[in-house]
């Protein structure tokens, strides 16, 4: 879908320049912006969000605007007495077609500096992330990702750079959260069902060479390595090349019994889907969640994925959802006219677990709504979790860890097998 993400104005809603939202649940009395939320003149808070809103991940990250705007809506545009103005920002470039580090930064800074900004929704990216994480850490402003999964932001594990996640964390405090899980998980059952669902014995592994895919890839190999899959080798792909017909003639000489490729449809996954078909390999290939999009299918086809691609994502498809994640879905369906992508979930889960914040603290104070969304315990007001809800532990990392494998067949994702840890 091709929509930018403003949501009706028959629904509170009033656009207020590029990428921004007002969301208005009651009239503007004016004021000093002195009040505490609760009693005299109604004051402004804004969340933000830093997104790739240009190329080829703006199908996905346009359902994470959704999810974002509908989390709003759920309050009528406003908590306590705060109205709540939703800034959409991009952190891609024309040029680049994907997100791009100086914008990321300025994207930080810009909210640092604007005092009406307590929350910052983002990135999608984990390397987007290294560099706006210190930035606002720094500042002391809450972040919270819908879909950065690397480990090392977070946590010190195996395979994780040896300042990881320190030089993330300038400020000497934990700022960052985020709602999905982590690769440390996705990468292992990748491997994990590699072995025992689709019986591989031999793998041959390539990645985009970016934080997230190499990243997800060593994790895979280090799993593949325990279990006894047979790794015939570990390649980084040039990401500019315009097909890699050659490279999957090399690999069908290896008649490996999968391909698992470790990045994104931005970093050409849906390209390689296509060329090892191409290349005549047939064997089924494996790809992370950085490729669990409609843009991926359409970038490859249909016919070059049905019933022999695999594509994991760090906790459910929409389609297995119960309860108010059904709700959601439901919504979404009836009011965008379209299935919501994975992520649209998440956008979703930051947004309520922001606006409990503010309502949970009834003030304007970065510090305090920080606190409160890192204290963030047995969460059920969001769309995941089911009645037990979810919590953030220590590293502001989910509880809810669970990992999805799902089959591309007739042109969509549908889901195979569902591992909790």
């Amino acid at each position: 879908m091709n929509r930018r993400g403003f949501l009706a104005a028959g629904a509170g809603v009033v656009a207020v320049g590029a990428g921004t939202l007002l969301l208005n649940g009651c009239k503007d009395n004016g004021g000093d912006g002195k009040g505490d939320g609760k009693d005299g003149p109604e004051e402004v808070i804004r969340i933000v969000s830093s997104l790739p809103r240009t190329g080829s991940a703006r199908g996905q990250t346009n359902t994470i605007v959704n999810g974002i705007q509908m989390a709003i809506e759920d309050y009528g545009g406003k908590v306590g007495n705060f109205k709540i103005e939703y800034s959409d920002w991009d952190d891609a470039t024309a040029a680049a077609g994907a997100w791009d580090g100086p914008t990321e930064k300025a994207n930080a800074q810009k909210a640092i500096a604007d005092s009406d900004v307590m929350a910052y929704i983002g990135p999608y990216n984990s390397n987007a992330a290294k560099i706006s994480m210190p930035e606002l850490n720094g500042a002391g402003l809450l972040q919270i990702s819908p879909a950065v999964t690397w480990p090392g932001l977070t946590k010190k594990i195996k395979g994780v750079a040896p300042d990881e996640p320190e030089k993330y964390r300038p400020g000497k405090k934990v700022t960052f959260c985020r709602v999905c899980t982590t690769d440390d998980l996705q990468g292992p059952l990748a491997a994990d069902f590699a072995k025992e669902e689709l019986k591989a014995k031999t793998v041959y592994i390539l990645d985009d060479k970016e934080l997230y895919g190499e990243g997800l890839a060593k994790l895979f190999k280090q799993r593949c390595d325990e279990i006894g899959i047979k790794v015939l080798a570990q390649e980084g792909i040039d990401t500019a090349a315009i097909d890699f017909g050659a490279l999957m003639t090399k690999i069908k000489g290896q008649n490996p019994d999968l391909v698992y490729f470790g990045g994104t449809t931005q970093s050409k996954g849906g390209q390689i889907a296509k060329d090892m078909v191409k290349a005549g390999l047939t064997c089924p290939m494996l790809a992370p969640d950085g490729c669990y999009e409609q843009a991926f299918i359409d970038s490859a086809g249909a016919d070059n994925l049905n019933n022999r691609v695999y594509v994991t994502i760090v906790g459910l498809d929409p389609s297995q959802l119960t309860g108010k994640g059904a709700e959601f879905v439901k919504k979404y369906k009836a009011k965008y006219n379209t299935d919501p992508e994975a992520f649209a979930l998440y956008g979703y889960e930051c947004a309520k677990v922001v606006l409990e914040a503010i309502k949970k603290v009834g003030k304007k104070d970065r510090a305090a709504i920080m606190e409160a969304a890192l204290a963030t315990k047995d969460f059920t007001a969001g769309a995941v979790g089911g009645e037990k809800g979810w919590s953030f532990d220590a590293n502001g990392d989910t509880t809810l860890r669970q990992v999805t494998v799902s089959r591309v067949e007739g042109g969509k994702f549908v889901p195979k097998k569902t591992v909790t840890k």
